[in-house]
């Protein structure tokens, strides 16, 4: 059973009263070809179009940034939006990327927007790479005390987290192939895809190296695309044009920096703490998850992850992969799409986008049968010390 924790009855009486009427993507590619303002309008546009709506039913915009970015208030004129009553943009990356959605859903909930349209716009492929260079204020002041080792990069910092917990449970890089190519036979059925080309453990083993233990198939992908779920109250949803998919629970915090202020257990992410709360919030545990969309920048993330969400014990995520219970056909099938490994990079949001395609049932070929409640989450908690997830439910 999951932990039993203290939630405001003002935040409960929020389970169920917005929902997600609509989800929209560009293409996902290696070089868009166009500005991150022209994927964000495209992107709000087709979610627009998939609710049933236009740019005129839109109050709201939110977003989250790091490096580069496509705020409401140019997206808004873009659209040609002279008053939009409530906007966010969210510094914190792909930590903050499921708060922003919570802080729609309650903006919404609050009465002060209607109609709002949460959104990532990205070129991460051919502009702003993640840890690369050409940015402007670093995404941590940490950086400066990084940077003269060489120490600056997300796979040379998750890859010593990974190794501390090789370290400590025996977890070995077989454990992270599996994951690596269950996702890749999930992305093989999802037409969005980037990689699609199905791989084998040998495939994985023989990839190379990018930061021991990580290996190539072991990094999310580089990529330019934009992404946006459109988010109003349940009852508005209910009379458009697609199935709404209920918000339950949303949680968003932060604890310590693993860098500057570390916690005691690197094994343990800022997820564990969060999750007692999503759960408590949306009235369910665990094991009434049917389909899971869990933050995969690297292969580890998701493996830590399910231990810290409460799926199986610490230290046990990689036998738990290995066993197949994360299969489109296991007890708790996870990144449906691919993930950022296998279908694309934008940040936190399609992953969103996927399990509302789930809870819907509009997911096609890589569909997960009955499929009712879905977790999706954030980057956990390392490098900036936040998180965020939501737990969403089939109206």
């Amino acid at each position: 059973m999951h932990n039993v924790t203290y939630v405001p009855k003002r935040l409960l009486e929020f389970r169920n009263v917005t929902a997600v009427a609509g989800v929209g993507y560009t293409p996902f590619t290696k070089d868009s070809g166009v500005s991150t303002l022209t994927l964000a309008c495209r992107a709000v546009l087709a979610a627009l179009e998939d609710a049933g709506l236009t740019a005129d039913d839109v109050d709201g915009l939110a977003t989250h940034r790091v490096g580069d970015s496509a705020p409401p208030t140019l997206v808004g004129p873009a659209l040609g939006l002279s008053d939009l009553a409530w906007n966010l943009d969210q510094f914190g990356g792909g930590s903050v990327s499921h708060a922003v959605v919570g802080q729609a859903a309650l903006a919404v909930a609050a009465g002060l927007a209607e109609t709002v349209v949460c959104y990532r716009a990205i070129n991460a492929r051919s502009e702003f790479r993640m840890g690369g260079t050409g940015r402007g204020v670093p995404v941590s002041p940490e950086v400066q005390f990084q940077a003269p080792y060489g120490y600056v990069a997300p796979p040379q910092q998750f890859a010593m987290y990974a190794r501390a917990h090789m370290l400590r449970y025996g977890t070995r890089a077989e454990h992270f192939g599996r994951l690596a190519v269950t996702q890749r036979a999930n992305a093989a059925k999802n037409p969005r895809a980037l990689m699609r080309t199905p791989i084998t453990l040998d495939d994985y083993l023989a990839s190379r190296w990018i930061a021991e233990p990580f290996r190539l198939l072991d990094c999310c992908l580089e990529t330019d695309g934009a992404c946006a779920v459109v988010v109003t109250t349940a009852e508005r949803a209910r009379s458009l044009r697609r199935p709404p998919v209920l918000i339950s629970g949303a949680a968003w915090g932060g604890g310590t920096s693993h860098l500057s202020l570390a916690g005691t257990d690197p094994t343990v992410t800022a997820a564990a703490a969060l999750a007692p709360r999503l759960y408590a919030q949306a009235g369910i545990g665990p094991e009434e998850v049917d389909v899971a969309e869990l933050y995969d920048c690297f292969t580890y993330s998701v493996i830590v992850q399910l231990e810290d969400y409460g799926f199986c014990a610490k230290g046990e995520g990689g036998p738990y992969v290995e066993s197949g219970a994360t299969a489109l056909d296991g007890r708790l099938p996870v990144n449906t799409h691919g993930g950022f490994l296998s279908e694309g990079y934008v940040h936190g949001l399609n992953h969103v986008a996927e399990a509302v395609s789930q809870l819907r049932g509009d997911a096609g070929d890589r569909q997960v049968p009955g499929a009712e409640v879905a977790l999706s989450t954030s980057q956990p908690g390392y490098i900036l010390p936040a998180t965020s997830a939501l737990i969403l439910r089939r109206a």
